[in-house]
């Protein structure tokens, strides 16, 4: 491999003569040969819009000359679009603040530069990662900053629209199959009579519910920590650079981004990312639950519940011909438990701050930003692949009138205790609620058909 030698604030290093990172970032791939994770494209877009707004800011301050600023501001906007991103090569597990990543993005923007420039790559001239890309920054408020950015982005963008369309698919199949009944459960026991569209209202619910709570988090990532520089207090930094910013970055994004009225909060802590995490894994647990009952309703088809059918998308067997398994769901409960361990990945390391940094954001960013990925094309999928091809059976409203539950119609007209009693005669001789009570009650046919019609369980009366 051919080498160019680079030299920075710690002496002289071998760097790849033909990568557009330098000495920072080649030390950080030396010191952190850790995993194969790194940064994805989300997180790199939002360090290259910070590093364009900061350029055009320090442009409109007078603060860098003209003509480097306008390469900047040409240079980030590739690694915006994505044209560099091979060349951003540090490891997740990496220093704490994120300082490697925030190099290895200012580094590939000076040399990127300064190749348009005619210059010399590796040269640091005449752009300077740190003294004209970095201009008025500091890795701890950009990569909380960059954080909230991607998280907000990506929630705005895809998370919320996936939801959206999940809890349409499920809405839609509520009023679809709101005139089937049939047998409640509860405890995975026979329960009282209920509408299958009932069941999907409850599941459209969760994700109205979710949605809400997804909403709020993009309201707290819209907190930005970008100007507290080095430790909340600013210095090094313009007084009217972060506004302005923060500003510019608010227009690109079409997002609502604030400066914190706390830097020393904000930098400090990771607590808006904690509690987005917590509301994307609330979304998770939600998810999970719906997931694991379509499986359930779905089972069978001969020797399980059986009462809706789902989509056949593959083979289910490499032995058994013609199994056919709930492949969508299952893909759903996998995302859901990867959620919940990412979660708590953000918790411990929302743990990790010592008085004005927290050392976890990195992976703190991974986990959070993976969840909201994996979470938005799995919610779609899930929509599209799974509920949108549900068919309801005719299990279910055949299994109603032999069920026990329906004795608890009984029970206002007879008694808990005689209703109890006809439950466990028809249990034990096999008949139904109705055949036992024509014997046991002084009710007619007619007066238990009336009371024991399952339609009417579905609703109070």
């Amino acid at each position: 491999m051919n080498m160019r030698l680079e030299k920075d604030s710690m002496g002289e290093l071998e760097v790849p003569s033909n990568a557009l990172y330098g000495g920072n970032t080649r030390r950080a791939q030396l010191n952190f040969p850790i995993s194969n994770l790194r940064f994805g494209r989300s997180f790199i877009k939002s360090l290259g819009l910070i590093k364009q707004s900061a350029a055009e800011t320090n442009l409109n301050l007078n603060l860098l000359d003209k003509k480097l600023a306008d390469t900047i501001i040409e240079s980030a906007q590739e690694v915006i679009d994505g044209d560099h991103d091979k060349s951003f090569v540090v490891d997740i597990f990496q220093t704490g603040s994120g300082t490697s990543t925030n190099m290895n993005v200012n580094e590939v923007i000076s040399n990127v530069s300064i190749s348009k420039l005619g210059g010399e790559i590796g040269s640091r001239d005449p752009i300077h990662p740190n003294d004209h890309v970095n201009k008025g920054q500091s890795s701890n408020d950009v990569i909380p900053t960059a954080i909230h950015i991607a998280a907000a982005i990506s929630i705005k963008d895809d998370l919320l629209p996936s939801m959206k369309i999940l809890e349409s698919s499920l809405e839609k199949k509520s009023k679809e199959f709101w005139e089937i009944v049939k047998t409640g459960r509860t405890h995975l026991q026979d329960a009282t009579p209920i509408r299958l569209g009932q069941e999907f209202k409850g599941y459209s619910g969760q994700l109205k519910n979710a949605i809400r709570k997804i909403e709020y988090a993009l309201d707290e990532l819209s907190v930005l920590a970008l100007g507290g520089t080095a430790v909340g207090t600013g210095i090094g930094m313009d007084p009217e650079f972060c506004g302005q910013v923060i500003k510019r970055i608010g227009q690109k994004t079409g997002i609502d981004f604030k400066e914190t009225d706390n830097h020393f909060q904000s930098q400090s802590t990771i607590d808006g990312i904690v509690s987005a995490s917590g509301n994307v894994r609330s979304y998770a647990v939600s998810l999970m639950k719906i997931a694991n009952d379509i499986r359930w309703l779905g089972s069978g088809p001969r020797a399980g519940i059986g009462e809706i059918a789902l989509p056949e998308v593959q083979p289910g067997s490499s032995i058994m011909p013609g199994k056919v398994n709930p492949v969508i769901a299952e893909s759903i409960t996998m995302i859901c438990a990867q959620v919940m361990g990412n979660d708590q990945t953000v918790s411990i390391a929302g743990q990790s701050g010592n008085f004005e940094l927290n050392v976890m954001m990195p992976v703190a960013a991974h986990n959070l930003l993976e969840s909201i990925e994996i979470l938005s094309s799995g919610s779609k999928n899930f929509s599209e692949q799974c509920i949108e091809g549900l068919i309801a059976t005719t299990k279910g409203p055949q299994m109603v009138n032999q069920g026990l539950a329906i004795c608890t119609a009984l029970a206002p007209k007879i008694g808990y205790d005689k209703a109890a009693y006809i439950a466990h005669k028809a249990s034990e001789s096999g008949e139904t609620i109705k055949e036992v009570a024509l014997r046991e009650t002084n009710l007619s046919s007619s007066e238990l058909d009336e009371i024991l019609e399952p339609l009417s369980m579905t609703e109070p009366k």
